[in-house]
């Protein structure tokens, strides 16, 4: 079995790591940031480069770069609280 050669270093996967967690809702943030269009952007621009370089599935990433795409066009809008 072939080891798989990674293009990216530790360090980029340690910062994408980071920044995805600084980025994502939590149930600490979501009522202060589930209708920011663009924090809600931003989260799943930061999945979508975590996919990158995780070598995540195509689809996967173009399905993030849209979704991201139709929050900061104001196409969609916050589900609402999951609890509620």
């Amino acid at each position: 079995m072939k080891k798989n050669k990674s293009i990216w270093t530790n360090r980029t996967e340690a910062l994408i790591n980071d920044l995805h967690t600084e980025l994502r809702l939590s149930n600490n943030n979501w009522h202060k940031y589930k209708s920011n269009k663009y924090r809600r952007a931003a989260e799943l621009l930061a999945s979508a480069l975590s996919q990158i370089i995780r070598n995540g599935k195509e689809a996967d990433i173009e399905a993030l770069i849209q979704q991201s795409l139709c929050w900061i066009r104001e196409e969609v809008t916050d589900p609402g609280c999951p609890s509620h």
